[in-house]
């Protein structure tokens, strides 16, 4: 699509992604250990997927929203990291402005798709816990399927208009974008038009989709703390918690890092100090979903143990 410009001027057709401006030496270094991380998350993912796949024990309602999970992880890594790792040992950081756009969507579409999930998944361990004798009834096969397609569209729903928006703007001034990604607001603040509105819908949409999975989520596990402390025996409680433990890691994760970094005010923070919190953010959570999952789930721990033992015997 051909970008307009109403006032004739030049247009801008790619944009600089300038990262961090650090020494060749710490940009090596950098690229060395995101490289680590990159394919440590997509190794790890790719084993959660695997084991769900094959293990029969893993095939119940909650792993299938995990195996979802870090297929989630794995398309957001792929968006964002191939880039920041060629930007970091090349002297060309430019992108075109459909693969900004394009990254921009994914970036906010995945990770909204992603936080629609972690409430799905607080609702399954609400009725795994509180309502175990109907646990197989309420979350049946229909149903999984239809709240991860849900999470799926709900995603597309909630982020389409904001891009089809960006394609309206004109950019006839300066390409530089003080980031080590195209994301959303950087990007549209470099456009001639007046893009006050843009940036409201862009943060009440964001604020609503943070704010709905989080009081799903915290409801949820506020009536699986009151079913556990009810519980007549300390063996009853640990048992129950433990079904619940490796997602509420994994959800204080993600709503952590997320109202750290677009909640609390910008001011007071450099701007290398925001792209590092997006660094953590983006790069590094991924990678502990599937090392949480395997260190604290018995059940996929013997899962990986059998695969393991299989994959000897047959060699």
């Amino acid at each position: 699509m051909a970008l307009r410009n109403q006032s004739g001027t030049e247009q801008v057709t790619e944009f600089i992604l300038i990262g961090f401006q650090v020494p060749k030496s710490v940009a090596n270094l950098l690229f060395v250990v995101l490289l680590a991380v990159f394919l440590l998350t997509l190794a790890g993912n790719i084993t959660i997927i695997t084991l769900v796949c094959l293990a029969q024990q893993l095939q119940t309602a909650m792993y299938f929203f995990l195996c979802n999970l870090s297929l989630l992880e794995i398309l957001y890594v792929l968006t964002l990291t191939p880039k920041m790792l060629v930007n970091l040992v090349s002297l060309n950081k430019t992108i075109s402005f459909l693969g900004c756009a394009a990254q921009c969507y994914f970036y906010f579409f995945l990770g909204t798709a992603e936080f629609i999930l972690i409430s799905v998944m607080s609702f399954d361990r609400y009725v795994a816990i509180c309502h175990p004798l109907r646990y197989a009834v309420i979350v049946n096969g229909h149903v999984c399927t239809w709240l991860v397609l849900g999470c799926w569209i709900g995603a597309f729903l909630s982020t389409i208009g904001p891009i089809v928006l960006l394609f309206q703007l004109s950019f006839c001034g300066s390409n530089v974008i003080d980031h080590f990604f195209c994301d959303y607001a950087p990007l549209i603040k470099l456009s001639c038009n007046d893009v006050h509105f843009i940036l409201a819908l862009e943060s009440i949409l964001s604020s609503v989709v943070l704010l709905s999975s989080l009081s799903v989520t915290g409801v949820s596990y506020l009536y699986i703390i009151t079913t556990i402390v009810r519980m007549q025996t300390a063996k009853s409680r640990l048992k129950a918690f433990s079904t619940c433990a490796s997602h509420l890691t994994v959800a204080s994760i993600f709503y952590g890092s997320a109202i750290f970094m677009y909640s609390l005010p910008s001011q007071g923070r450099s701007r290398d100090a925001q792209k590092a919190v997006a660094i953590l953010t983006a790069v590094v959570t991924p990678l502990l979903n599937p090392f949480i999952y395997t260190l604290r789930n018995e059940k996929v721990k013997e899962a990986l143990r059998d695969c393991l033992k299989r994959s000897t015997l047959k060699l």
